[in-house]
Protein backbone atom coordinates (compact mmCIF):
# COMPACT_ATOMS: atom_id res chain seq x y z
CA UNK A 1 0.00 0.00 0.00
CA UNK A 2 1.21 3.44 -0.96
CA UNK A 3 0.27 7.06 -0.46
CA UNK A 4 -0.68 8.80 -3.71
CA UNK A 5 -1.33 12.49 -4.24
CA UNK A 6 -3.68 12.92 -7.18
CA UNK A 7 -5.19 15.85 -9.03
CA UNK A 8 -8.19 15.38 -11.34
CA UNK A 9 -8.74 15.06 -14.21
CA UNK A 10 -7.32 11.54 -14.18
CA UNK A 11 -6.33 9.46 -17.17
CA UNK A 12 -6.51 5.69 -17.53
CA UNK A 13 -2.79 5.29 -16.69
CA UNK A 14 -3.12 7.24 -13.42
CA UNK A 15 -6.15 5.20 -12.40
CA UNK A 16 -4.40 1.96 -13.39
CA UNK A 17 -1.49 2.70 -11.05
CA UNK A 18 -3.74 2.76 -7.98
CA UNK A 19 -4.29 -0.41 -5.93
CA UNK A 20 -6.94 -1.38 -3.42
CA UNK A 21 -5.74 -0.27 0.00
CA UNK A 22 -3.66 2.67 -1.25
CA UNK A 23 -4.09 5.90 0.70
CA UNK A 24 -5.00 8.90 -1.40
CA UNK A 25 -4.84 12.67 -0.94
CA UNK A 26 -6.84 14.50 -3.60
CA UNK A 27 -6.23 18.14 -4.44
CA UNK A 28 -8.05 20.06 -7.14
CA UNK A 29 -11.62 19.70 -8.38
CA UNK A 30 -14.22 17.19 -7.23
CA UNK A 31 -17.87 17.21 -8.29
CA UNK A 32 -20.69 16.22 -5.96
CA UNK A 33 -23.60 14.12 -7.14
CA UNK A 34 -26.17 11.93 -5.46
CA UNK A 35 -29.12 9.83 -6.60
CA UNK A 36 -31.38 12.48 -8.14
CA UNK A 37 -28.52 14.17 -10.00
CA UNK A 38 -27.27 10.81 -11.30
CA UNK A 39 -30.74 10.02 -12.58
CA UNK A 40 -30.93 13.32 -14.46
CA UNK A 41 -27.46 12.90 -15.97
CA UNK A 42 -28.26 9.39 -17.17
CA UNK A 43 -31.61 10.48 -18.63
CA UNK A 44 -29.72 13.08 -20.69
CA UNK A 45 -27.22 10.47 -21.90
CA UNK A 46 -30.01 8.00 -22.74
CA UNK A 47 -31.70 10.74 -24.77
CA UNK A 48 -28.50 11.48 -26.69
CA UNK A 49 -28.16 14.90 -25.08
CA UNK A 50 -25.11 16.68 -23.72
CA UNK A 51 -24.36 16.75 -20.02
CA UNK A 52 -24.33 20.14 -18.25
CA UNK A 53 -20.73 19.50 -17.12
CA UNK A 54 -17.70 17.68 -18.50
CA UNK A 55 -17.01 14.53 -16.48
CA UNK A 56 -14.10 13.29 -18.63
CA UNK A 57 -11.40 12.16 -16.18
CA UNK A 58 -13.29 13.57 -13.21
CA UNK A 59 -14.19 12.22 -9.76
CA UNK A 60 -17.74 12.30 -8.41
CA UNK A 61 -18.09 12.57 -4.66
CA UNK A 62 -21.33 11.10 -3.39
CA UNK A 63 -22.26 13.79 -0.88
CA UNK A 64 -24.84 16.46 -0.30
CA UNK A 65 -23.01 19.00 1.87
CA UNK A 66 -24.98 20.71 4.59
CA UNK A 67 -25.22 24.52 4.42
CA UNK A 68 -22.03 26.40 5.20
CA UNK A 69 -21.55 28.31 8.41
CA UNK A 70 -19.84 31.72 8.22
CA UNK A 71 -16.23 31.34 7.08
CA UNK A 72 -16.74 27.83 5.63
CA UNK A 73 -17.07 26.68 2.04
CA UNK A 74 -19.62 24.00 3.05
CA UNK A 75 -21.00 22.48 6.21
CA UNK A 76 -20.54 18.81 6.93
CA UNK A 77 -19.70 16.86 3.75
CA UNK A 78 -19.63 13.17 4.57
CA UNK A 79 -19.97 10.39 2.00
CA UNK A 80 -23.27 8.70 1.25
CA UNK A 81 -23.86 5.03 0.49
CA UNK A 82 -22.41 4.42 -2.96
CA UNK A 83 -24.61 1.48 -3.92
CA UNK A 84 -27.49 3.92 -4.47
CA UNK A 85 -25.59 5.18 -7.53
CA UNK A 86 -24.95 1.67 -8.90
CA UNK A 87 -27.77 1.83 -11.50
CA UNK A 88 -26.18 4.95 -13.02
CA UNK A 89 -22.40 4.66 -12.59
CA UNK A 90 -21.65 2.32 -15.56
CA UNK A 91 -23.37 4.67 -18.01
CA UNK A 92 -21.35 7.64 -16.72
CA UNK A 93 -18.12 5.68 -17.07
CA UNK A 94 -18.94 4.56 -20.60
CA UNK A 95 -20.40 7.73 -22.08
CA UNK A 96 -18.99 10.56 -19.93
CA UNK A 97 -15.48 9.30 -19.15
CA UNK A 98 -15.91 9.25 -15.37
CA UNK A 99 -12.64 8.02 -13.78
CA UNK A 100 -13.34 8.10 -10.04
CA UNK A 101 -16.10 7.88 -7.47
CA UNK A 102 -16.01 8.58 -3.73
CA UNK A 103 -18.54 7.15 -1.30
CA UNK A 104 -18.93 4.60 1.44
CA UNK A 105 -19.77 0.92 1.30
CA UNK A 106 -19.33 -1.76 -1.37
CA UNK A 107 -20.33 -1.61 -5.04
CA UNK A 108 -22.29 -4.12 -7.07
CA UNK A 109 -20.75 -6.52 -9.59
CA UNK A 110 -22.02 -4.50 -12.58
CA UNK A 111 -20.23 -1.39 -11.35
CA UNK A 112 -17.00 -3.30 -10.70
CA UNK A 113 -17.16 -4.84 -14.19
CA UNK A 114 -17.64 -1.36 -15.71
CA UNK A 115 -14.74 0.00 -13.66
CA UNK A 116 -12.48 -2.69 -15.12
CA UNK A 117 -13.81 -2.12 -18.65
CA UNK A 118 -13.56 1.69 -18.67
CA UNK A 119 -10.68 2.40 -16.26
CA UNK A 120 -12.33 3.81 -13.16
CA UNK A 121 -11.55 3.64 -9.44
CA UNK A 122 -13.74 3.75 -6.35
CA UNK A 123 -12.47 5.61 -3.32
CA UNK A 124 -13.92 5.28 0.17
CA UNK A 125 -14.14 8.25 2.49
CA UNK A 126 -14.76 7.91 6.20
CA UNK A 127 -18.44 7.93 7.06
CA UNK A 128 -19.23 9.97 10.16
CA UNK A 129 -16.30 12.31 9.53
CA UNK A 130 -18.16 14.87 7.40
CA UNK A 131 -16.96 17.86 9.43
CA UNK A 132 -13.34 16.76 9.10
CA UNK A 133 -13.70 16.12 5.36
CA UNK A 134 -15.34 19.54 4.93
CA UNK A 135 -12.18 21.14 6.34
CA UNK A 136 -10.34 20.09 3.14
CA UNK A 137 -12.87 21.92 0.94
CA UNK A 138 -11.68 25.41 0.03
CA UNK A 139 -14.62 26.44 -2.18
CA UNK A 140 -17.96 25.12 -3.40
CA UNK A 141 -20.10 26.31 -6.28
CA UNK A 142 -23.36 24.87 -7.61
CA UNK A 143 -22.93 24.06 -11.31
CA UNK A 144 -26.32 22.52 -12.11
CA UNK A 145 -29.58 21.17 -10.71
CA UNK A 146 -29.83 23.85 -8.03
CA UNK A 147 -33.49 22.88 -7.57
CA UNK A 148 -32.18 19.74 -5.79
CA UNK A 149 -30.95 21.87 -2.88
CA UNK A 150 -28.10 20.20 -1.01
CA UNK A 151 -28.07 17.49 -3.69
CA UNK A 152 -27.30 19.92 -6.54
CA UNK A 153 -24.13 19.13 -8.43
CA UNK A 154 -21.35 21.25 -6.98
CA UNK A 155 -17.77 21.90 -7.98
CA UNK A 156 -15.57 21.57 -4.92
CA UNK A 157 -11.98 22.75 -4.76
CA UNK A 158 -10.17 20.54 -2.26
CA UNK A 159 -6.70 20.31 -0.75
CA UNK A 160 -5.50 16.94 0.57
CA UNK A 161 -8.95 15.35 0.69
CA UNK A 162 -8.27 11.93 2.29
CA UNK A 163 -9.59 8.68 0.84
CA UNK A 164 -8.56 5.08 0.34
CA UNK A 165 -8.76 3.04 -2.85
CA UNK A 166 -11.59 0.67 -1.96
CA UNK A 167 -11.90 -0.95 -5.40
CA UNK A 168 -9.23 -0.50 -8.04
CA UNK A 169 -9.53 -0.56 -11.83
CA UNK A 170 -8.46 -4.22 -11.84
CA UNK A 171 -11.46 -5.11 -9.65
CA UNK A 172 -9.49 -5.78 -6.46
CA UNK A 173 -11.61 -4.76 -3.49
CA UNK A 174 -11.19 -4.10 0.20
CA UNK A 175 -14.77 -5.27 0.67
CA UNK A 176 -14.33 -8.75 -0.70
CA UNK A 177 -11.22 -10.90 -0.99
CA UNK A 178 -9.98 -11.49 -4.52
CA UNK A 179 -11.00 -14.73 -6.15
CA UNK A 180 -8.67 -14.30 -9.11
CA UNK A 181 -5.59 -16.46 -9.51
Amino acid sequence: MQLHRITPPLDVAAVGALRAGDDILISGTLYTARDAAHKRLCELLAGGKRLPLDLEGQILYYTGPSPAKPGQAVGSAGPTTASRMDPYAPLLMEHAGLRGMIGKGPRGPGVVAAMKRYGCVYFAAIGGAGALLAATIRSAEAVCYEDLGTEAIRRLEVVDFPAVVAIDAQGQSLYKPSTSA
